[in-house]
C-alpha cells in the first residue's frame, strides 16, 4: 500500500471539477511516457512456515534496516515511531500490513531498465535475507496460518484501516495481511489516451489474472482457486474494488472515475498528525466537511490510494490483476503492458482480443479466471486459447516501440505454450511435498 508522505496541499477543494483537473494535470507528452514496477514478497524464517513479526533481531524492522548498507535511508512517520520504509533516490521499500515486503521501483522508459533495477534489488535483498536467516517466497497468498496468528506492522494507516476497511467486507483483513501482488504503472498523454489504455487494460485483465495466477494454497490446504488472492478482493469492499461500471459499459472518462471515487467511503483522513475515520463518503465529506474542516486536495490524494479497482488511476494507471510471482514474471508484466498500452496498434488489437462481453459477463469471466486460471471458459474456448496471441501482440508492439523489451516476454511465452499458470506447478508441488513445499518451489 501507499507510503503516506507529508501532506503539502492543504487547499480546500472547491468542487468536483478540481478533481477532474487533478487527472488532467497528470497528462504527459508522448516522449515522456514512463513505467514502473512494484513487487510484493512474503517473508519467512529459513526452514519455517511461520510469519515474521516486525520486532526482533530477525524481524521485518531489521530486514528494512539491513538495506542501509546499500545506501537506503530510513523513513518514519514521526521521529519517535518505528521505521516503516527505506528510500534510495526514487526507489522505495515499504511494508504491507502483514509484513509483505514491497519494492516500488523507479520510473523508466523501458521495461528492460526496470528489470535491471529489479535484478539489482533482488541481489541486495537476498544478501540481507541471508544475513538475518530469512527467506522470501513469491506467492500471491500466504499458504500457511490464519488471521489471528498474523502480526500487524506498526504503520499508522494500517491501524485505522484495520477498523474502517474491516467493517466493509469479510475478506478485508485477508487482503491486508495475507496477499501479495505484482503491479505495473504507466502514463497517459490526454483523456482520450487514458480512456483507451484503461479500457484495454480492463478487457485483458481476466487473461492477465489467469496467466499470473499463483496462490492456490490457503491455510495449508488447496483452496480450489488458482488465484485466491484475487478471490479475496471480491469481499473486501464492493464500493472501492473490482471494475467500476464505467470501465465496462463504454462511458469511462476522467469525470466518470471521479464520480465513482466520490461515492466510495473514506477509510481515513489525516488531521494534526493523526488518522481519523470520518465514516462518510468522499462526496459527503466534500459537501459538509468533517469536524469543522473542509476536504483538501491532500485528502483526495490519500483517498485515491485507498481505492482498489482492478485498474486504478492516481497520477498513473496501475494494473492490479497479477499475483506476486518470480522477479522475472514481474519484469515480464512491465514488458507486456508497455507493448500493449504504449503502441496504439497493439492496444487496439488487445482491446478486441477477447469476445465482447457485457459488464456482467466480464465480471463472471474474472471470477472464473480466479478459480480455473487459463482453463476458464470464454464461449466455446478457454483463456488459454488467447494467451499466445496476447503475448504476440505485445511482442509486435515492443518491436515497434524499440528498447529491447521483447526478451522479457519469455516467461509469458512459456506459460502460453504450457497453457497453465504458475498456480498449477505450485499445486503439484504442494501435493507432492505437503507442508515443506516452499522448499521446492
Amino acid at each position: 500500500m501507499s507510503l503516506d508522505v507529508k501532506q503539502t496541499e492543504h487547499r480546500p477543494i472547491g468542487n468536483a471539477d478540481e478533481l477532474v483537473q487533478f487527472l488532467r494535470d497528470a497528462e504527459r507528452p508522448t516522449g515522456d511516457l514512463l513505467l514502473g514496477l512494484e513487487h510484493e514478497r512474503l517473508i519467512f524464517p529459513q526452514g519455517s512456515n511461520e510469519p515474521v513479526p516486525y520486532g526482533g533481531a530477525s524481524g521485518i524492522g531489521a530486514l528494512l534496516n539491513g538495506f542501509k548498507q546499500f545506501g537506503f535511508t530510513e523513513f518514519r512517520e514521526a521521529p519517535d515511531l518505528p521505521v516503516i520504509a527505506m528510500q534510495r533516490g526514487t526507489e522505495t521499500l515499504t511494508l504491507e500490513p502483514g509484513g509483505q515486503f514491497e519494492l516500488a521501483g523507479s520510473p523508466f522508459k523501458t521495461a528492460l531498465e526496470a528489470h535491471r533495477e529489479n535484478q539489482r534489488h533482488n541481489e541486495e535483498f537476498q544478501q540481507v535475507l541471508a544475513q538475518l536467516k530469512l527467506r522470501s517466497v513469491n506467492l500471491g497468498y500466504r499458504p500457511f496460518f490464519t488471521l489471528p496468528e498474523m502480526p500487524w506492522m506498526p504503520k499508522s494507516r494500517y491501524g485505522v484501516m484495520r477498523a474502517s476497511l474491516g467493517a466493509r467486507g469479510s475478506h478485508a483483513h485477508h487482503m491486508m495481511l495475507m496477499t501479495a501482488t505484482g503491479q505495473v504503472s504507466l502514463d497517459w498523454r490526454d483523456e482520450a489516451d487514458c480512456v483507451a489504455k484503461v479500457v484495454a487494460s480492463v478487457r485483458i485483465s481476466p487473461l492477465l489474472l489467469a496467466m499470473y495466477a499463483n496462490s492456490p494454497i490457503v491455510a495449508g490446504k488447496a483452496s480450489g482457486f488458482q488465484s485466491f488472492r484475487s478471490r479475496v478482493w471480491n469481499d473486501v469492499d464492493r464500493a472501492r474494488c473490482g471494475y467500476p461500471q464505467a470501465m465496462l459499459d463504454g462511458s469511462f472518462s476522467y469525470r466518470a472515475y471521479v464520480e465513482w471515487a466520490l461515492d466510495a467511503p473514506l477509510l481515513f483522513i489525516r488531521r494534526d498528525g493523526k488518522y481519523v475515520w470520518p465514516k462518510l463518503t468522499f462526496r459527503e465529506f466534500l459537501a459538509k466537511g468533517f469536524d469543522g474542516q473542509p476536504a483538501t486536495h491532500s485528502d483526495w490524494v490519500d483517498h485515491l490510494s485507498t481505492l482498489f479497482p482492478e485498474v486504478r488511476l492516481k497520477k498513473i494507471i496501475e494494473i492490479r490483476a497479477a499475483d506476486s510471482n518470480a522477479p522475472e514474471m514481474t519484469s515480464a508484466l512491465g514488458a507486456v503492458m508497455r507493448g500493449i498500452l504504449y503502441d496504439a496498434q497493439a492496444r487496439e488489437a488487445a482491446t478486441h482480443l477477447l469476445p465482447k462481453l457485457s459488464p456482467d459477463e466480464h465480471r463472471a469471466l474474472h471470477d472464473a479466471a480466479q478459480k480455473d486460471g487459463l482453463s476458464a471458459a470464454v464461449g466455446n474456448k478457454t483463456l488459454a486459447d488467447y494467451a499466445a496471441e496476447f503475448v504476440s501482440i505485445a511482442h509486435r508492439g515492443l518491436e515497434r516501440l524499440g528498447g529491447g523489451d521483447e526478451v522479457l516476454l519469455a516467461p509469458l511465452q512459456k506459460i502460453a505454450a504450457k497453457r497453465a499458470a504458475p498456480a498449477v506447478h505450485v499445486l503439484a508441488t504442494f501435493e507432492k511435498y505437503g507442508t515443506s513445499f516452499l522448499d521446492h518451489l
